[in-house]
């Protein structure tokens, strides 16, 4: 069914509409979305090749890689573009496809986020059943649950907009497409919409980090029947994971529990959680953990003989 409208493209504001701060920009995320593609492929990589790291903490963290990098080619590649370019322009086709891809993404990584979070409540309060209970069928099954949970959250938002008619204007204050911006063009009452996509996004986003948190802290608190050496190494996983959790859905929560403005600081925080949190997750999780920086060693000196 096509959309009712006689938009072909929209126009990107970007971030700035000074050139020399456009190149500026075009050099510092160059080197963002670099770092993020080699840091996020490194772990998939190293992941995948050692055989010590075959635990299923270890292959949830390989996806979560896997997805930040999709993630970030979803919305970077594009904005670099744009940096070089006067006048910045997305066809309807390539916006569409830009919100699909990045709330499929975005949506899988935060149940993968939940499922991690199982991972280490079953290892941490349930060592001895945790290869029973975290078998193999059951971390396929998890990891399948977060993909059909991030798709079914993208189809619902790309056709509450597809199937918005945008009648004429086409400017969009913004350097992504996603759904406020989209909504403030469309030639409808869109407050209902409004309200759909506070509760997809927003109550998603506010639900799980508040499900998240009071499950490290159930974590956190069955740490004093460990070991000083067993706390200590679960403090610093659960560190990782706490931190990455955090990074990930305050700005989140701050862009979708809110009525449908572009405020001077939205651009920023989507630039936090779409360009940075990237990056920011494979460091984290790597600078944190000796045994990924152990296999890390151990596979790129073996393949560098």
């Amino acid at each position: 069914m096509e959309p009712r409208n006689n938009v072909t493209e929209f126009i990107l504001l970007g971030l700035t509409q000074s050139l020399w701060g456009q190149k500026v920009l075009f050099a510092m995320f160059l080197l963002i979305y670099m770092v993020t593609m080699v840091g996020n492929l490194l772990v998939v990589v190293t992941v995948v090749v050692s055989p010590t790291l075959d635990a299923p903490m270890y292959f949830f963290l390989g996806y979560l890689s896997f997805m930040d990098a999709v993630y970030s080619t979803t919305v970077t590649p594009n904005m670099l573009i744009d940096l070089l370019y006067e006048k910045k322009t997305i066809s309807f086709k390539a916006c569409m496809t830009q919100l699909f891809i990045g709330h499929l993404f975005g949506g899988a990584e935060v149940l993968l986020l939940v499922v991690m979070a199982y991972d280490r409540y079953v290892a941490i309060c349930k060592p001895l059943h945790y290869m029973t209970i975290m078998n193999q069928r059951v971390c396929a099954l998890l990891l399948l649950l977060a993909w059909v949970g991030g798709f079914v959250h993208s189809v619902a938002q790309f056709t509450l907009v597809y199937n918005l008619p945008f009648c004429g204007p086409n400017i969009i204050d913004h350097f992504i497409c996603d759904m406020y911006p989209l909504i403030k063009l469309a030639c409808t009452d869109t407050y209902v919409i409004a309200l759909t996509v506070v509760a997809n996004d927003g109550a998603m986003c506010m639900v799980i980090f508040v499900l998240l948190l009071i499950s490290y802290g159930v974590i956190l608190h069955s740490l004093k029947n460990l070991s000083q050496e067993g706390r200590r190494k679960a403090l610093s996983t659960c560190g990782s994971h706490i931190t990455v959790v955090v990074i990930y859905f305050v700005p989140c929560i701050f862009m979708y529990v809110r009525p449908p403005s572009i405020l001077p600081i939205v651009k920023s925080l989507t630039v936090f959680y779409t360009v940075i949190t990237p990056m920011l997750n494979p460091l984290i999780y790597t600078l944190r953990n000796a045994e990924i920086k152990n296999a890390m060693k151990n596979v790129w000196t073996r393949k560098c003989k």
